[in-house]
């Protein structure tokens, strides 16, 4: 049998100086031209067919040569940057201003790209098909939905998906996962709150949209604390309330702009309902009205169980048990590997990276963050070995 965390130990100092070519050399959502051309000419080195997809993602695939079964098993790993000044002093820090590897997805192209290779050459070992799923655009509208639209989960039909994310949460040499839901679902929206205006001390020749609005930002928040069970984690965040000119004029219109999260499918429908029924109600109470826009944006990621178990079993073989840890709560973060895991069974799980020693304990999304490289071929021996397995065991 192949020992993957060796085979990919093998590969190391590659993949750390592709990881840092791409961290050095950040790009937002569907701009990753320079990333999805590394990506291109890795796989083509390599001898992996690939197609395009989603603008700037690129979708690889493997055909195993043994005998047998044919299952086929997606991998994934996103590829964009954040608009965030890189404030890291290191000889890898990103050479354009404003935008950062804030989150880590260049360790998880570059994981994916080790995956690939180590697959790659030893495709005589297992029947059936990997795919490379390296999605644009996470960070944003997620690249996920558009890949699945251009038929990447099918010919050949995926079977399993899997996925990591890196996280400072978690020593490096560790990875946590947990069964259900593991990442809330996304709604933003915005209130626009109309009444009409007038002078500052005639309040009562007016219908006043910021009176209407504060009304709105208290009771919205008794939909969580009166209406969700408490056991359900929920969030309905006011992220911004805009009005007015001037001290002494009463605006004839306000916005209010925000953002729900909701762990459950039932709950996203129940708590978007009420936030257009609240709106309008007490809108329509203050003798004004209330127009809402709800986006449709990131569902609930729900792991299926036989695919985290394919995980941990894997891990336990690459780190051993006891740095197999248990994700004792969903996070209320949202993550487009959720529209992979609509479609087909799936299992996402987060590796560590934190290192004390070597500072890379600084929050994701800040100007500081960073990962302990150590972590790369760990990843890459996990996914292969999960993949593997799948593909191999019946």
């Amino acid at each position: 049998m192949i020992n993957f965390r060796d085979e990919a130990n093998k590969i190391k100092e590659d993949l750390i100086a592709i990881r840092r070519d791409i961290h050095m050399h950040p790009e937002v959502g569907f701009e990753e031209v320079r990333t999805s051309t590394l990506i291109k000419d890795f796989l083509k080195n390599e001898g992996i067919e690939y197609r395009e997809v989603a603008g700037t993602g690129v979708c690889g695939l493997i055909k195993g040569t043994k005998e047998g079964a044919v299952k086929t098993v997606a991998l994934r790993g996103d590829m964009d940057a954040l608009p965030i000044q890189d404030k890291k002093v290191c000889e890898y820090s990103s050479k354009v201003p404003g935008k950062m590897h804030a989150c880590g997805h260049d360790a998880h192209t570059t994981i994916l790209l080790g995956v690939a290779k180590l697959l790659n050459e030893n495709k005589h070992l297992f029947s059936g098909n990997v795919k490379l799923l390296f999605e644009p655009a996470e960070e944003t509208t997620g690249g996920a939905s558009v890949m699945i639209e251009e038929g990447v989960l099918e010919n050949p039909r995926v079977d399993k998906v899997f996925g990591l994310h890196v996280t400072e949460d978690l020593e490096c040499g560790k990875i946590k996962i947990k069964k259900g839901v593991v990442n809330a679902a996304s709604n933003p929206y915005k209130i626009k709150v109309i009444g009409s205006g007038g002078h500052g001390a005639s309040p009562n020749t007016t219908v006043d949209p910021i009176v209407i609005g504060a009304n709105i930002v208290s009771t919205l928040q008794t939909i969580v604390s009166r209406e969700i069970s408490p056991v359900n984690p929920s969030v309905i965040t006011v992220g911004s309330f805009h009005a007015g000119t001037a001290q002494n004029i009463i605006p004839g219109e306000a916005e209010i702009t925000g953002i729900i999260r909701t762990m459950t499918p039932e709950d996203r429908k129940f708590v978007c309902e009420r936030l257009c029924e609240v709106s309008e109600g007490i809108a329509k109470t203050g003798r004004g009205s209330a127009e809402v826009i709800i986006e449709e944006s990131y569902p609930c990621l729900i792991n299926n169980d036989e695919c985290v178990d394919i995980v941990k079993d894997a891990a336990i073989k690459i780190l051993g048990s006891e740095n197999v840890v248990e994700q004792k709560a969903p996070s209320m973060g949202v993550e487009s590997f959720a529209y992979f895991a609509m479609e087909r069974d799936a299992a996402f799980y987060f590796l560590g990276t934190a290192n004390q020693s070597k500072g890379t304990f600084r929050s994701a999304h800040s100007s500081l963050f960073d990962i302990d490289e150590d972590a790369i071929p760990l990843g890459v021996a996990i996914q292969c070995e999960a993949a593997f397995n799948y593909l191999t065991i019946e």
